[in-house]
């Protein structure tokens, strides 16, 4: 089954691809997937070299991800950034489009929260914390997109992939991580109205939603007695493959008439909440 679904993938030759928050969990998936397609690609992240926080990652290539597009033959680009200082951003994706000549996907996947649960819920909110969140993962997205619109408007052509999440859309019960929710839900909201900006320029603008995915990160979290997965009707947490997926499908041409759209990919847990 693998082999004819590879048979089916489409070829992303001679396209360019920039992710962000590409070293380590789904960014770096997406990144691969991306070069297996045949796409040259510019990763950012703060740490290249973040997978190795993570023994699941680590253990799994201990190489940086730009060594692992070069294995595939593709050609990359890697920058060390911020992706909340917006000169840094701006200089990153013209150098892109300076060495390639055009900058055909985006995937602005970095973000995060902080903070312990029970400083994290509504009432309890800093500005000092609130803010931290809003600049990781609002102002990240905006100030990517920001900067590569123009190339796209330019070309009439271009792929978007925003990452919001189930927490954007479903509040937890105890009310915590309410400034991550609240920041995942402005990048859903946001993307929408980047769809209608962009449309009449032949650029789609999507937006990937993901529920509780097996990365590095989460997998140390969770205890052998914890699987992660109650409350997921299809009962079990989501890889960074079936991620992946989705991105291949919103980058190439099976999605030509799709945009604007909030997709989750949590194995059901928000269902009743879109």
């Amino acid at each position: 089954m693998r082999e004819t679904i590879a048979h089916q993938r489409h070829d992303l030759r001679g396209m360019t691809a920039v992710v962000t928050g590409a070293a380590r969990g789904l960014g770096r998936a997406y990144t691969l997937r991306l070069a297996e397609l045949g796409a040259d690609v510019a990763v950012v992240d703060r740490d290249l070299l973040a997978h190795r926080e993570f023994a699941r990652e680590r253990d799994v290539a201990d190489e940086p991800v730009s060594d692992l597009i070069a294995g595939l033959g593709r050609r990359f680009l890697a920058f060390e950034l911020d992706v909340a200082d917006e000169a840094a951003v701006t200089a990153a994706c013209r150098s892109v489009h300076d060495a390639w000549g055009r900058i055909d996907i985006l995937v602005v996947n970095a973000g995060g929260g902080s903070g312990l649960p029970s400083e994290t819920t509504p009432s309890l909110l800093t500005k000092e914390v609130i803010s931290g969140v809003l600049e990781a993962n609002l102002y990240g997205t905006t100030n990517f997109c920001g900067a590569v619109a123009p190339v796209m408007k330019s070309q009439h052509s271009g792929r978007i992939v925003t990452v919001s999440s189930v927490a954007g859309s479903m509040a937890m019960a105890g009310g915590e991580y309410a400034h991550y929710g609240a920041a995942k839900s402005a990048i859903a909201m946001y993307t929408r109205y980047l769809a209608q900006e962009m449309a009449p320029f032949g650029v789609n603008v999507n937006c990937m939603a993901p529920g509780l995915i097996a990365t590095g990160r989460v997998m140390e979290r969770l205890t052998p007695h914890t699987t992660g997965a109650k409350g997921i009707p299809l009962g079990r947490a989501g890889t960074v493959e079936d991620c992946a997926n989705l991105l291949e499908f919103l980058v190439t041409p099976l999605s030509d008439f799709i945009t604007g759209a909030v997709i989750p990919i949590d194995g059901g847990r928000n269902v009743g909440t879109s």
